[in-house]
C-alpha cells in the first residue's frame, strides 16, 4: 500500500483537540512527575548518517545537518585548533572586553559568502530575529506574519513595537487582504526563506510585488542557508529574487554543522543592530572554538561545490521516485521531506514500517500543531539508505 490513502505529503498540519491535564505549549499529557516526557527520548548520532536508538543502529534522516559539517574531520580539526589557540570564551560582551578578532573574520567570511554589506553575529540563530526586532523597534505601522512562520519569529513580534496579525500560510490573497484592512504603509512581513515543516519555500517576489513602499520582509533562512541556491545563499537565491528590502537571518547550526546565527543586510542595519538592540549589547557571544569552526564550514562550503551537488543529486533521487508514485513536492526541490499521517493509527503503522527498514522514525510535533514525519536529506546519505526511504513510503 502507498502512501496515497493513509498519508499526504506536506500537506497542512491539523491541530489536535485537547483532552485531560495537558502541557501550556504542547498536547503531551504530563504530571509533577512525568516532565521528561515533554523532551523526545535521548539519541545518539554514530558514524555521520547513523543513530543508536534502543540499542539499535538505524539509519538517520532527523536534524538539520545536512552536509553532516557537525562530524566533518576538518570542521572538528578546527574546534579543537580553536580550543587550543582561543579557550571557551570571552567571558563578557563584546561591547565591553569580549570582542576578538575571530568574531570579525568569522563575520566578514559570512559577508563573502552571502554577498552582502554586513553580517552581523549573533550567539544563536534563534536569538537573530529577537536581535533584529529590538533594532528595528518603532520603524513600521503593522507587522504581518506567516502562520506557519518559525517560533522565533513570532517570540520576536512584540518587540517590533507596532500591531501585528497573522496571515494564511504562504497565501498571497489572505496577505493582500490583511495590507488592504489595516491600511498600513509601513508594513513589515516575517517569514521563512524555507519552511522546515514540508520543504516549501516563501513566495519572496510576490510578496515584494504587493507590499506598499517602505515597507520589508524579515526571511528567517535557518534552513535554507548553506543548503539550497546556486552558491548557497538561501531561500531568495533559489527564487532568483533580490531586494534590499529583504533581512536575511541565518544558523550556523544546520547547514553548516556549529552553532551561533547571523543577521545579513546592509552597513546601515549593521549599525542600528549596534545601537539599538539591548540583547545584542549584553549578551556573551558565541564561544571560541565555534567560531572558529565556523569559519572553516563556511569555507568548506564555498570552495567545495561537490557538497551541494551531492546534496541535490540525494533530493533528487528520493523525490523522483516518489513523484512515480503520484506524490507531489514544493518546488524548486529542497531537502525535507514531510509525511503527514491521516490519524494516530496510520501514523503508528508508518512508524513499523520505518523501524523495519531499519530508518529512526523522525517523528515532531511543535505546540498544538499535528505530529508528522520529517526526513532531512543529507549530502552523506548512501544509495542503500535513501533507497530504503524509499521503499518505506512506497511499500505496503
Amino acid at each position: 500500500m502507498s502512501l496515497q490513502g493513509e498519508f499526504s505529503i506536506n500537506c497542512s498540519a491539523r491541530t489536535i483537540s485537547e483532552s485531560g491535564t495537558h502541557c501550556e505549549h504542547c498536547s503531551r499529557a504530563v504530571t509533577r512527575q512525568s516532565f521528561s516526557s515533554l523532551l523526545a527520548e535521548p539519541l545518539q548520532q554514530v558514524n555521520r548518517t547513523w543513530v543508536l536508538f534502543r540499542g539499535k543502529q538505524l539509519t538517520y534522516f532527523g536534524g538539520c545537518d545536512y552536509f553532516r559539517l557537525a562530524s566533518h574531520p576538518e570542521i572538528i580539526s578546527a574546534f579543537n585548533e580553536g580550543v587550543k589557540r582561543f579557550g571557551l570564551n570571552v567571558a563578557a560582551s563584546r561591547f565591553t572586553t569580549g570582542n576578538h578578532r575571530l568574531y570579525e573574520r568569522l563575520e566578514d567570511e559570512l559577508c563573502r559568502f552571502f554577498g552582502v554589506e554586513s553580517a552581523t553575529l549573533v550567539s544563536s540563530g534563534y536569538a537573530t530575529n529577537l536581535v533584529l526586532a529590538q533594532a528595528l523597534a518603532g520603524e513600521f505601522s503593522h507587522a504581518l506574519i506567516d502562520s506557519r512562520a518559525h517560533q522565533s519569529l513570532y517570540d520576536c513580534l512584540p518587540f517590533l513595537q507596532c500591531p501585528h496579525s497573522k496571515f494564511a500560510h504562504a497565501h498571497v490573497p489572505a496577505l493582500q487582504a490583511a495590507i488592504r484592512k489595516r491600511k498600513a504603509s509601513r508594513i513589515v512581513l516575517l517569514t521563512d526563506g524555507l519552511f522546515s515543516h514540508d520543504g516549501s519555500l516563501a513566495p519572496l517576489q510576490t510578496y515584494l510585488d504587493v507590499l506598499p513602499g517602505g515597507s520589508r520582509i524579515i526571511v528567517d533562512d535557518a534552513h535554507g542557508a548553506g543548503t539550497i541556491g546556486q552558491r548557497g545563499r538561501g531561500a531568495a537565491e533559489a527564487l532568483g529574487v533580490s531586494s534590499n528590502k529583504i533581512i536575511q537571518t541565518v544558523s550556523l547550526s544546520k547547514a553548516f554543522g556549529v552553532y551561533g546565527g547571523a543577521i545579513l543586510g546592509d552597513d546601515a542595519l549593521r549599525r542600528k543592530l549596534l545601537c539599538g538592540s539591548r540583547l545584542m549589547r549584553g549578551n556573551t557571544p558565541l564561544p571560541l572554538p565555534l567560531a572558529h569552526a565556523a569559519f572553516r564550514a563556511l569555507q568548506l562550503l564555498r570552495s567545495d561545490r561537490s557538497l551541494r551537488k551531492r546534496l541535490e543529486d540525494n533530493t533528487r533521487s528520493v523525490q523522483t521516485a516518489l513523484q512515480r508514485d503520484g506524490l507531489s513536492f514544493p518546488q524548486p526541490p529542497t531537502p525535507i521531506i514531510a509525511v503527514n499521517p491521516s490519524n494516530p493509527a496510520a501514523a503508528r503503522r508508518f512508524s513499523s514500517r520505518l523501524m523495519r527498514h531499519k530508518i529512526f522514525p523522525t517523528q515532531i510535533q511543535y505546540g498544538n500543531s499535528a505530529p508528522y514525519f520529517r526526513f532531512a536529506i543529507s549530502s552523506e546519505h548512501t544509495r542503500e539508505q535513501l533507497d530504503g526511504l524509499i521503499s518505506a513510503c512506497l511499500s505496503a
